[in-house]
């Protein structure tokens, strides 16, 4: 039991000899990345974002290894391709016999709003670290159409065309919240200026971004790859 509190002791006390080693750091940050987002399907509806380039902007405060702080903002294109298909009528061979399939192409653009919590080790001039946090993601559409196909059911007694209309598309903003956990490495290139370079994902519910179709209400996930330069104070 003694030997358990002197490890313990040990450790603390190494944590201490770092934390008043290290310097407390404070940064502004501007980085580039891509955003890869995954399907989520669900009510009826197929959902799949398309990939897009963003950007991020960071305040981030440093007090020493176990205790680091950030805001953020981000922004990236949020395009959302939108599918179901409707059961046709059972009226065959005489009526009704018809299915539609009606999919939807949304541009949207996403805006985020993080806080963070850090943890980091200084070591010459790099600075690896990992992080976890939470905000709100705001979707917000510009545009859309949805394309419906009308086709036939029963090739006997229906008619062989299919038809298709498109029509504006009627769009609403979409909130969530959204967790964030990530990692990387700062690397001091000139005395107040350098390289970060860190992996962001973000986990929340799929964005409801169109009255024609149900929301999926499944979580989906974007992997976050990013490259920036920060200026330290």
């Amino acid at each position: 039991m003694k030997v358990a509190w002197i490890k313990i002791a040990l450790v603390l006390a190494g944590l201490s000899v770092c934390s008043s080693a290290t310097p407390a750091q404070t940064t502004v940050a501007a980085s580039l990345y891509g955003a890869f987002q995954g399907s989520t399907s669900g009510n009826n509806t197929q959902q799949s974002p398309a990939n897009a380039a963003g950007g991020l902007f960071e305040l981030r405060h440093i007090t020493n290894p176990l205790v680091g702080f950030e805001v953020t903002y981000a922004y990236n294109r949020a395009n959302q391709g939108l599918s179901n298909l409707s059961p046709y009528t059972p009226g065959c061979p005489v009526f009704d016999c018809s299915s539609s399939t009606s999919t939807a192409a949304i541009s949207a653009n996403a805006h985020e709003i993080t806080g963070d919590w850090l943890a980091s080790l200084k070591v010459a001039t790099l600075r690896p670290f990992v992080l976890a946090g939470g905000g709100l993601l705001l979707t917000v559409p510009s545009a859309g159409t949805i394309t419906t196909i009308t086709s036939p059911v029963c090739t006997t007694a229906c008619p062989a065309l299919s038809t298709a209309t498109t029509t504006t598309a009627s769009t609403r903003t979409s909130m969530q919240g959204v967790f964030v956990y990530g990692a990387g490495l700062d690397w001091t290139v000139l005395p107040h200026l350098g390289l970060r370079l860190q992996y962001r994902g973000n986990l929340y519910k799929a964005p409801d971004v169109a009255t024609a179709f149900h929301s999926t209400n499944a979580f989906t996930h974007s992997a976050e790859p990013m490259i920036g330069i920060f200026f330290q104070f």
